[in-house]
């Protein structure tokens, strides 16, 4: 074996440096990104911005990013270096590598991708309380005379939200309603069960 680095990289044939070239540092940035992905690391780039971004439309399926080039690039120098130190050929290594990163790429883009799918906003959505159950938390005069509260569950929570009837009689505290409709996107139209 050889005593130093440099003894060993010089006995090494050109296909050989290039993929070992490519798994030192790809392998040091590949570990990096890990370790900073399981402990939360984020890089801040200093400095304050003064603009809004509106609107979420998604990750959606990303296939070219810096963290697919940098798997991609990990394990096609590691596949290479092992079909090379297995006795295949250079174009052999050269297809063998290609794939492996490639499917690496594939993987990463499909985790991410499908993590992302994973989040949810919080954001209630009234429209979601229709046809709904719930109680009168605040009297609401019959004929629309005014805007009372009722509590409901939507989306899993128990929330206090605006109610007027159509009803002729008056919904007295305590009574259990059924959503009919959302009016302006912000007051149920509710009927006594």
């Amino acid at each position: 074996m050889f005593s130093n680095p440099s003894e060993w990289w010089n006995a090494l044939d050109e296909i050989h440096k290039i993929y070992w070239g490519l798994a030192i540092p790809f392998s040091l940035i590949f570990l990096i990104q890990m370790v900073l992905t399981f402990i939360g690391g984020e890089m801040d780039a200093g400095g304050d911005t003064d603009f809004d971004v509106e609107g979420d439309v998604g990750a959606g399926f990303q296939f070219f990013t810096l963290k697919n080039f940098i798997g991609f690039f990990t394990i096609f120098s590691w596949a290479g270096i092992a079909s090379l130190d297995s006795g295949y050929g250079t174009a052999t290594t050269v297809i063998i590598s290609t794939i492996s990163g490639s499917i690496m790429m594939t993987v990463m883009a499909a985790l991410f991708y499908f993590f992302s799918k994973l989040t949810d906003s919080g954001t209630m959505n009234i429209n979601n309380a229709k046809g709904g159950v719930g109680e009168v938390y605040m009297r609401i005069e019959g004929g629309r005379g005014n805007i009372g509260k009722v509590l409901i569950k939507v989306q899993g929570s128990l929330r206090e939200l605006q109610a007027i009837t159509d009803d002729p009689d008056d919904l007295p505290m305590g009574a259990v309603i059924n959503v009919k409709d959302v009016i302006n996107d912000n007051i149920l139209l509710v009927s006594k069960n």
